[in-house]
């Protein structure tokens, strides 16, 4: 094996010691993450549905704190540098089996390592273009998403305009037709009530006339018996 010893690499580090797991299972997660930049080691302990992801992700943050406050680095540019996992204690227990016999159970444990350092200029410079063609796409689709959504907006500011408008249109339209259908009434109340004075009115000269007509006889028939009278009082002043 070629290579500084493992307790003698370089970097920031944090050890997490007997924990109960075989060495073996964390070994498979910390193989994904080694000479990764601590971001992309975060994405991928992110979408590792192993048990040994959320332990090494605890394990690797503890390393970048350490080396941000104790070494001042710039946990942007870390990477990891070394990480392996040591067998620790091993408890022997036994389970019944057949016969009088026991079986073994071997309950493992391990110590789990990570160690961050800083990234050289090559790597530096390769990851800060690829942040910032990330960050330029990022914006180029939020700009993209906001100038989608004002017009979205947009569009749906004029279909709530259109609909506004007709249904304003509509109101008027039933108010100018309510209002003549108004007038209408009106005109038509007012022509009956002319027409209800008028037969009034020829009811009257009719009840007149007949008034008239009823009385003229009895008004003769009282002139001549008027003239009988004064007929009689003239015979009799005569004799």
């Amino acid at each position: 094996m070629t290579g500084p010893k493992t307790n003698e690499r370089p970097g920031t580090r944090a050890t997490l010691r007997g924990y109960h797991m075989s060495a073996s299972k964390a070994r498979v997660v910390l193989n994904l993450i080694r000479n990764e930049d601590v971001n992309t080691a975060r994405e991928i302990l992110a979408g590792t549905t192993r048990e040994a992801a959320d332990v090494v992700g605890k394990v690797l943050a503890s390393a970048v704190a350490n080396a941000v406050n104790n070494d001042g680095l710039n946990a942007e540019e870390l990477f990891v540098s070394a990480a392996y996992a040591d067998e620790g204690i091993t408890m022997k227990r036994f389970t019944p089996r057949a016969r009088g016999r026991a079986g073994k159970i071997r309950k493992r444990a391990c110590h789990i390592t990570v160690i961050v350092s800083r990234l050289d200029e090559d790597r530096l410079e390769v990851l800060r273009s690829q942040r910032s063609a990330q960050a330029t796409a990022s914006r180029s689709r939020r700009v993209a998403t906001s100038r989608r959504r004002a017009d979205q907006t947009a569009s749906l500011n004029k279909r709530e305009t259109a609909a506004a408008e007709a249904a304003e249109n509509e109101a008027r339209e039933a108010d100018d037709q309510l209002d003549e259908e108004l007038e209408i009434e009106a005109f038509d109340n007012e022509s009956g009530a002319i027409g209800a004075s008028e037969d009034l009115a020829v009811e009257e000269t009719e009840v007149h006339e007949a008034h008239v007509e009823h009385d003229a006889p009895q008004e003769e028939l009282a002139e001549d018996a008027k003239d009988d009278t004064v007929s009689e009082d003239t015979t009799e002043e005569t004799n």
